[in-house]
């Protein structure tokens, strides 16, 4: 469905692209220079890029939008054209100002949106108030403000929109913003804002939600999109609030609010089943990295996982429903349904997984070792390659032999064991790299091994440095055949600042010798010199 895509969208968007805008190589979806033009092939300029021109979709609005595409073709086909002569069509196909729009073309960084919002049901008023910052990148400490469409809606404690066109699109220009709603009707209390509709911007969003009006959004939001994104802002509260307890040697729980709408999650999965995995999965432990001022990669991990097991053991009789109902019949097909399907099957497997039991580990290798498609036996093998138990061992190997003579499935056993949570990763790396599988000089074979355990956040940043080490050493290696490849595993290293003091310093040494390596390319010179600088 639509809103399935839209929240992988989100989702890549949110891991890659704005981890990118607040580091070191954070530049505009127009860089205004640059060392090596390869290193600028980036999610900020194809991602980001797509976004941008969704909000002037946004802006005008779909009809004009159409307007200023053929207004485009018919000035510029065959030309070598412009962002802003893109921009300049649909301004005036649309007759609208979109000249502070092109601050999004050339200022780096993700905007925050901060909005605070207060109801007066005596005068049936909703006023709401937005403040917009931009954080300094390199080369440009103070930002101008930007033309964001902000969509958003109000949700009355009911589950029911509020505003009569359900959704509002505004136009948020200055630093400082004041919106007041007149005849706002919200029976049984305070409405819950639902903010950033459709993912309208690629903004920050910041509000004081309440765990009720988180549950309630997760529940009745008409947006599909802040549904999940709902869902995504009360377990990442959970999860950071469980690193704090576990970091100050306290014990935590997981909101009963939480289990609960988990649970009706379940419960009314058969209206999407694709929609229902998604809103399953917990922010991912590089997302949550990317919230903390200080990240402590190890309590990530251990609380994430443990927050997952205890959604597991509560919700366990629901979730073998699940495996149980959403099992797709055979042949093997590729639709949509059927796929939706798989995808919710499988996440249930992956939190029953989580408990350690036989019971569940012979449900999983049965899956395996039956299964007529490679979405059910390689999810089947992921949750193999993260459990250390006797039926890792055998599943590895045999979906190896299977697959030996196709290199691009064996690129998924190799990412499978690199990737995986367990204490021996970057020993497995290690090993594979000798692996007839594996070979430094093909790239498909090097981001398939090195670069799923360059994303492997719990054993790559690993607090004795042996992760960056063994990424320095392969990024040299790899400049000597392929510059462009190494330059971009090299990317892995460029949020070194966000870490304590002792990665930092591994981190920092890894850096310093990939730069002062003899012969080092002008590609991974420059992303080295700008991480460290």
């Amino acid at each position: 469905s639509r809103p399935v895509e839209r929240i992988r969208e989100v989702r890549s968007l949110r891991a890659v692209q704005f981890a990118e805008d607040a580091g070191p190589m954070a530049h505009p979806v127009r860089p205004a220079s640059y060392m090596e033009i390869n290193n600028f092939y980036t999610s900020t300029v194809y991602e980001k890029g797509a976004e941008v021109v969704r909000m002037i979709r946004t802006l005008i609005g779909a009809s004009n939008f159409r307007r200023g595409m053929d207004l485009y073709f018919a000035r510029h086909d065959g030309q070598a054209v412009t962002c802003d002569d893109f921009v300049q069509a649909m301004a005036d196909a649309s007759g609208s100002d979109l000249s502070q729009f092109m601050l999004w073309y050339d200022q780096a960084g993700t905007p925050v949106l901060d909005v605070e919002g207060e109801y007066d049901a005596a005068r049936r008023r909703y006023e709401m108030r937005v403040t917009q910052s931009c954080a300094p990148t390199p080369g440009q400490e103070n930002k101008l403000p930007f033309h964001i469409p902000l969509a958003f809606g109000l949700v009355a404690p009911d589950g029911r929109d509020v505003l009569a066109e359900g959704t509002r699109i505004l136009s948020v220009r200055r630093p400082q913003e004041r919106f007041v709603f007149e005849g706002v009707v919200s029976d049984g209390g305070k409405p819950a804002l639902s903010l950033l509709r459709d993912f309208s911007a690629p903004v920050i969003v910041r509000h004081d939600y309440s765990e009720a009006e988180l549950a309630l959004l997760m529940a009745h939001d008409s947006d599909a999109l802040n549904r999940w994104e709902a869902g995504q802002r009360f377990a990442l509260r959970i999860i950071l609030g469980g690193i704090e307890a576990a970091q100050s040697g306290r014990g935590y729980e997981v909101a009963e609010l939480f289990v609960e709408a988990i649970a009706s999650v379940l419960a009314g999965a058969a209206r999407d089943p694709a929609f229902a995995a998604e809103m399953l999965a917990l922010p991912s432990e590089s997302y949550v990295a990317e919230q903390m001022a200080v990240v402590d990669p190890d309590a990530i991990h251990a609380v994430r996982d443990e927050i997952r097991r205890r959604l597991a053991l509560a919700l366990k009789d629901e979730l073998l429903r699940i495996y149980r109902d959403y099992e797709v019949p055979r042949p093997y097909s590729p639709d949509a349904s059927s796929a939706g399907r798989r995808a919710l099957r499988n996440a249930a497997l992956g939190f029953l997984m989580e408990l350690d039991e036989a019971g569940m580990r012979a449900l999983c290798v049965r899956q395996f070792e039956t299964a007529d498609n490679m979405t059910d036996a390689f999810a089947a093998l992921g949750r193999l390659a993260n459990c250390d138990c006797p039926e890792r061992p055998p599943s590895l190997d045999a979906f190896y032999r299977k697959w030996k003579d196709e290199p691009l499935v064996v690129d998924k056993w190799l990412s499978v064991q690199s990737a995986s949570r367990l204490p021996s990763a970057l020993a497995d790396t290690k090993r594979l790299m000798a692996h007839p599988a594996f070979s430094l000089r093909n790239p498909n074979k090097v981001y398939a091994l090195l670069g799923a355990f360059r994303g492997n956040q719990v054993r790559f940043h690993a607090r004795d440095g042996s992760g960056y080490a063994f990424l320095a050493d392969q990024v040299i290696a790899l400049d000597a055949i392929n510059p462009q490849v190494a330059a971009r595993m090299a990317r892995g290293l460029d949020r070194w600042r966000k870490f304590d003091a002792q990665r930092q310093s591994h981190s920092r040494a890894a850096l310093e010798r990939i730069r002062d390596a003899k012969g080092i390319s002008k590609g991974v010179l420059e992303i080295a010199t700008r991480a460290l600088g």
